[in-house]
């Protein structure tokens, strides 16, 4: 976690947006008391996005070989 001034941070924000995109966490800091804190945006599941990754074999519920005995 990375500390700046709100003066510094002003000066230099695209380098700490382009810090942030990598994954670190900037708090800006005024007069030494931490007022924002600078980190990547996660972005939600999205419903579907996995479709056709995800298969299934055909006998899938049939019962296993190892467990004949206890059947």
């Amino acid at each position: 976690m990375q500390q700046i001034t709100l003066a510094e941070a002003s000066q230099h924000l695209s380098e700490l947006i382009e810090a942030a995109i990598n994954g670190e966490e900037i708090v800006i800091v005024k007069d030494n008391q931490p007022i924002a804190k600078l980190v990547p945006f996660k972005r939600g599941r999205r419903a579907g996005s996995a479709k056709g990754l995800v298969t299934m074999s055909d006998d899938f519920d049939e019962p296993l070989e190892d467990f004949k005995d206890y059947m």
